[in-house]
C-alpha cells in the first residue's frame, strides 16, 4: 500500500459522500418520502437507496477492483484488499422525523482496516473526514477544512458523553449503566449515531458509546478517532469495527470509561 493510494482514497472518499449526501436534502423534511420497514423492524427509505447507489456508482468508476460492503444493497466482491464501506444515511429515524442529525458515512478499509473514513452531515453542511498519516479535517459549508482534533479533557466528571438512546439501553438491559455514566459524567445527552463521533473528533464532546453497531455504522470512526488524537474501540478495548458495541473517545477519558462498559458486557 502506498502514501499515494490511501491520499486517492481519502479524497474520493470526502468528496463522494459530500456529492451524495446532498441528494438525500431534496427528501429530507419531505411530506412525500416513502418510507417502509426492513426485516429487523428498522425504516428505510427511497433516499437511503439512492444515495447508496450513488456511491457505488462513484467508487465503481473510480475503483472498479474495489470491493463494495453497504447497508443496504448487496456486497460486491473485489480484487484489490481495497473494501468500501457505506452507510448512506445513519440516523435514518432521525431523518424521518426532519431532525438534521443524520449522516452519509464512507470508508475505505484495507485487509479490514479503515484506511480513509468521512462523516458528512448534508443537512448541516458539516463534515469531518481522515485518511491513515493525513490527519483529520473538519469543514462547515464551503470553508477551508480545518484540523480537526479531540478535547484534552482528562476526567469523565468534566466529560460530555453521548448515546444514541436510553430506550436501546433499556432494552438490552443496561438501564443502569446509563444511570451511572449519567451520574459519573459532567454531561450526558443523546445525541447519538454518526453525529456523537463527529462531536468526539472536534473536540465538542469527549466520548460517543454505542451498545448496538454494525459494520457501516461505524467504518470511519478508527480513522478519524486516531488522526484526530482519540480512539476508537469496541467496550473491552479492542479496535473491531466488527464488533456489536462501540466507543469513541477523546483518549483521555477512555480508560475510566471503559472500566464501567466492560463489566456491562458480562452483566
Amino acid at each position: 500500500m502506498t502514501e499515494e493510494a490511501i491520499r486517492m482514497r481519502t479524497r474520493f472518499c470526502i468528496d463522494a459522500a459530500r456529492e451524495a449526501g446532498r441528494r438525500t436534502l431534496s427528501l429530507f423534511n419531505n411530506n412525500a418520502l416513502r418510507i417502509e420497514t426492513k426485516r429487523d423492524g428498522t425504516p428505510v427509505t427511497e433516499a437511503d437507496r439512492d444515495c447508496e447507489l450513488a456511491l457505488r456508482r462513484m467508487i465503481e468508476a473510480s475503483f472498479p477492483d474495489d470491493a463494495i460492503l453497504g447497508e443496504e444493497m448487496p456486497e460486491k466482491p473485489g480484487i484489490t484488499g481495497y473494501r468500501w464501506i457505506i452507510d448512506p444515511i445513519d440516523g435514518t429515524k432521525s431523518f424521518v422525523h426532519g431532525v438534521p442529525l443524520y449522516g452519509t458515512l464512507l470508508a475505505a478499509q484495507l485487509e479490514e482496516e479503515s484506511i480513509a473514513g468521512a462523516i458528512v452531515m448534508p443537512a448541516l453542511d458539516e463534515y469531518v473526514y481522515a485518511g491513515r498519516g493525513q490527519g483529520a479535517w473538519h469543514g462547515l459549508g464551503e470553508h477551508r477544512p480545518e484540523p480537526a482534533r479531540v478535547s484534552e479533557v482528562g476526567s469523565l466528571n468534566e466529560s460530555c458523553v453521548c448515546t444514541t438512546s436510553l430506550a436501546l439501553m433499556q432494552r438490552k438491559g443496561m438501564g443502569g449503566l446509563f444511570d451511572a455514566i449519567a451520574d459519573r459524567c459532567g454531561l450526558f445527552r443523546g445525541w447519538g449515531d454518526c453525529y456523537a463521533h463527529l462531536l468526539v473528533a472536534t473536540g465538542r464532546a469527549e466520548a460517543a458509546i454505542e451498545p448496538e453497531i454494525s459494520l457501516w455504522d461505524v467504518a470511519p470512526m478508527p480513522v478519524i478517532m486516531r488522526e484526530a488524537g482519540g480512539e476508537y474501540t469496541d467496550w473491552n478495548g479492542v479496535c473491531d469495527t466488527n464488533s456489536p458495541h462501540g466507543v469513541s473517545s477523546n483518549g483521555r477519558v477512555s480508560a475510566e470509561l471503559l472500566s464501567m462498559l466492560k463489566p456491562a458486557l458480562q452483566g
